[in-house]
């Protein structure tokens, strides 16, 4: 080997060493992105995918004869009841309800509620039952919906988007209410867990909703779903992998609504919160934000929290404060009937 050749052979070794350096360096960032993504989507699939029905706990469950443990139901059933479908405000969504009108001496044209149960539960959940019995007591028309692949509902594709598209699923049960006679402005929502969350957006994007009570919900998105991937031990950086295959395989932009930014929307109209010191699933702490939201734009709330009550649970564990409460509510927001 001539000393030429020599020397160009020793100049291309660090050239080429700095390529596969490189090349590595890319391979090895590539499989890192991958390998995210791929977390991601398991990470979605775990926490966004519903199995539709009903429990079997809740399947005999109807408006006219329910159980709750620990809870006379007897004085709550409601035996006039019509099952119905109707649409969502989101084109080809076919939504299953129950509607129950004020007794037959009530005004037609009176207040009423649509009522809502949270992730995989359904309209036959007795806490949801016991909340509309309690509103027909008191003179109020009820819709207890199930949410869009939830309970009898269309299947649309088998995942919660943490009502960014369910909130239509409300809207869609308040628009019917106000088709057959119930005035906007008498026409409320009440939703428990992540149906109190979703009944919040509602009402944040439609502003003749006229009241809101709200029980054991969240408040920021991004906080809430941090929290869930503690609670089943997944890193939370690996939320935004989930958001991303969210948009890419269902179209779900996440974080795009949450209940916060829909308190901020609500400009003053009747809100209640409530939520349990000892809730597992939902922190109580999102009742404080949501009531400090409130008062940050001028709105007025007193949040009732109930010492003790896990998830959902104040219903049964103070039925008889829990309906003076939402009667005097619902009498204030509403007007008498």
């Amino acid at each position: 080997m001539t000393e030429t050749t020599a020397q160009t052979a020793s100049t291309r070794r660090p050239g080429r060493r700095r390529r596969s350096l490189a090349v590595a360096v890319v391979l090895v960032v590539v499989a890192l992105v991958v390998g995210y993504l791929a977390v991601g989507v398991l990470v979605y699939d775990r926490l966004s995918a519903i199995k539709p029905g009903c429990s079997e706990a809740n399947a005999a469950n109807t408006p006219a004869s329910f159980t709750l443990q620990g809870v006379d139901t007897a004085a709550y059933g409601m035996p006039d009841y019509e099952s119905v479908t109707l649409p969502s405000r989101e084109a080809g969504v076919a939504l299953s309800a129950w509607y129950v009108p004020a007794a037959a001496s009530s005004d037609p044209a009176g207040p009423a509620v649509v009522v809502v149960h949270g992730h995989e539960s359904c309209k036959r959940a007795g806490r949801l039952l016991l909340a509309a019995g309690m509103l027909h007591r008191a003179g109020i028309s009820v819709l207890l919906i199930d949410l869009r692949n939830h309970g009898e509902s269309a299947v649309v594709n088998g995942r919660y988007a943490g009502g960014t598209r369910e909130y239509r699923d409300v809207l869609g049960g308040w628009d019917w209410l106000v088709a057959h006679g119930h005035p906007a402005e008498r026409t409320g929502l009440l939703g428990m867990s992540l149906g109190a969350a979703t009944v919040m957006i509602a009402a944040g994007e439609e502003p003749q909703v006229a009241a809101v009570w709200e029980d054991s919900g969240y408040a920021d998105t991004d906080e809430a779903v941090e929290a869930e991937l503690s609670r089943y031990g997944y890193p939370t950086f690996i939320r935004y992998g989930g958001y991303l295959m969210a948009a890419l395989i269902s179209g779900d932009d996440l974080l795009g609504l949450s209940p916060i930014e829909a308190v901020r929307k609500l400009q003053g109209r009747p809100i209640a919160i409530t939520h349990g010191t000892a809730d597992r699933r939902l922190s109580v702490a999102y009742a404080g934000e949501l009531a400090q939201a409130v008062r940050d734009t001028g709105g007025s709330v007193d949040p009732w929290i109930v010492e003790g009550s896990d998830h959902i649970n104040a219903i049964a564990d103070r039925t008889a404060e829990y309906e003076r409460r939402l009667d005097a509510f619902f009498a204030s927001a509403l007007g008498e009937r």
